[in-house]
């Protein structure tokens, strides 16, 4: 039986001096999940509203956005708004192509989570601020809102991983964060094995972080029903 030449498999030598390269493509990364994260979070409460609206002309277009976005994978999307879009005169930069894909495709996801911990909160506090006299966004910014966010933590800190990992997507569109950075140093060396295996501990790096710190909100701001 052959042996396996594990310095095929991974060099270690190829992978350290090619560390300080890939990990400048580490802010990119982080700046297109964090700000997609952000946005897409802000987007999914309209649309968790308007897919719980008894108005037909808010619901009806929110739930064709939501089955789209989570109908169509993100990387045809990304080609969209990268490519398709400037064929109609309007051109959009990589950067700002991946965080706009990005936001609008997790905004979807979160949008689904939001309306499940919204609808969760009982109706009896919709009640009991309405007779002292609280407006319905005063209520649902000060009192609802915040129970949701608690409820909807561990979902959302899931969406968030997934963001990072998907991220890296980014470079299909020449954002030139870790995975696209990777590719440099492969397409130079031929090693693939060792540049995927270095960047795959770097988002795994990265995901633990994010994982401790869904772990400590969990822990301080969850509410379990």
């Amino acid at each position: 039986m052959k042996a396996i030449d594990w310095q095929s498999l991974f060099d270690v030598k190829l992978a350290l001096e090619s560390f300080p390269f890939v990990i400048k493509g580490i802010g990119y990364t982080i700046l297109v999940s964090f700000l997609s994260m952000i946005l897409g979070l802000i987007l999914s409460i309209f649309l968790a509203l308007a897919r719980s609206s008894n108005v037909k002309l808010l619901r009806w277009p929110a739930r064709v956005y939501i089955s789209f976005m989570r109908g169509t994978p993100i990387l045809v999307f990304l080609f969209l708004l990268y490519f398709g879009i400037p064929v109609m005169g309007v051109n959009i930069q990589a950067l700002p192509a991946a965080i706009i894909g990005f936001s609008l495709n997790s905004a979807a996801y979160m949008a689904e989570i939001n309306r499940a911990a919204i609808t969760s909160i009982p109706k009896g506090q919709w009640e009991a601020s309405r007779a002292l006299g609280l407006t319905s966004l005063r209520t649902f910014v000060s009192i609802i809102l915040p129970q949701a966010f608690r409820i909807a933590i561990p979902s959302l800190g899931n969406v968030f991983l997934d963001l990072v990992k998907s991220s890296s997507l980014a470079a299909t569109i020449s954002v030139p964060e870790l995975f696209q950075k990777a590719q440099i140093v492969a397409g130079r060396t031929m090693d693939w094995m060792t540049m995927i295996i270095l960047v795959a501990l770097i988002y795994w790096g990265i995901c633990m972080c994010v994982s401790a710190l869904q772990e400590y909100l969990e822990k301080r701001y969850y509410i379990e029903h």
